[in-house]
C-alpha cells in the first residue's frame, strides 16, 4: 500500500503512466497522412475511425501501438519503479495509463488554436480500449486473450466493434473478479475492474444509446 518510504514511486508511476497513456497515436498517423483525426468519421481517437479515415493497416498499427502502452506503463510499474508492490503497482499504472489515453495531455496540447491572443483548448482522447486490453494482457494473458477472441467473433459476426469489444471487456472483468475471488490475483486489481468499468462505459455511452436505438453504425459504413 501507499506508505511514506513508497510514496515517490507512486507519484513515480502515476506520471509515468499518465504520460505513456497520452501518447496520441492515431492523431500522430493521422497527421502523417494529412488527416485530423478529430476532424473526420466519428473524431474518435481510435483503431476503429483510423481505419475509416486512414486505412485498415494504419488502423491495425494504431491499435497495437496503443496496447502496448498499457502493457509499457504496467512493466515498468511493477517490474522497475514499484516492484515490492506488484498489486499497488499494476492497479495504479493500469487505471492511469487509460485515464492518459482516454483525456490526453500531447493531444490537447497537440490540437490546441491560438487566434487573435486567445488561446483554445478542447481536451481530447479515445475511448481506451486497446489501452486497456494491453494492460489485460500483463495481468491475465491467458484470459484476456480468450476475451479477445470472443470480441472479435462479435465483430465479424455483427460488424458492431463496440458491442464487441465492451462484450470482450465484460467477460475479461468477471474473469478477473473470479481469480481474485480464488487468490489468483491480488485484491487491489479490483479497483482497476471498478475503474476500468466505468470509464469504459462513459467512453462508450453514445455507442451504448445507439445500439440499444438500433443506430449504431456496422463496421465499414459510412458516417454521413
Amino acid at each position: 500500500m501507499l506508505t511514506p518510504d513508497n510514496v515517490v514511486q507512486v507519484i513515480l508511476v502515476i506520471v509515468t503512466s499518465y504520460l505513456i497513456g497520452s501518447i496520441p497515436t492515431a492523431y500522430l498517423v493521422g497527421k502523417v497522412k494529412n488527416v485530423n483525426i478529430f476532424e473526420v468519421g466519428s473524431g474518435n481517437m481510435g483503431g476503429t475511425n483510423v481505419a475509416r479515415a486512414v486505412g485498415k493497416g494504419w488502423a491495425l498499427f494504431t491499435i497495437l501501438a496503443d496496447a502496448g502502452k498499457g502493457i509499457l506503463a504496467v512493466w515498468l510499474a511493477r517490474d522497475v519503479i514499484l516492484i515490492e508492490h506488484i498489486g499497488v503497482a499494476t492497479t495504479v499504472a493500469a487505471t492511469v495509463v487509460v485515464i492518459g489515453h482516454n483525456w490526453s495531455l500531447f493531444a490537447t496540447l497537440l490540437s490546441s488554436s491560438y487566434v487573435e491572443g486567445r488561446l483554445t483548448l478542447v481536451i481530447r482522447g479515445g475511448k481506451g480500449a486497446a489501452t486497456a486490453f494491453g494492460t489485460m494482457l500483463m495481468i491475465q494473458p491467458f484470459q484476456s486473450i480468450v476475451a479477445a477472441g470472443i470480441a472479435i467473433y462479435i465483430i465479424s459476426r455483427t460488424r458492431y466493434v463496440s458491442l464487441g469489444v465492451l462484450t470482450g471487456f465484460l467477460v475479461a472483468n468477471i474473469w478477473l473478479v473470479i481469480l481474485v475471488g480464488t487468490e489468483f490475483q491480488e485484491t487491489t486489481i479490483l479497483l482497476y475492474v471498478v475503474a476500468l468499468s466505468l470509464m469504459l462505459l462513459w467512453r462508450f455511452r453514445e455507442n451504448i444509446q445507439r445500439l440499444m436505438s438500433g443506430t449504431e453504425r456496422r463496421f465499414g459504413e459510412s458516417t454521413s
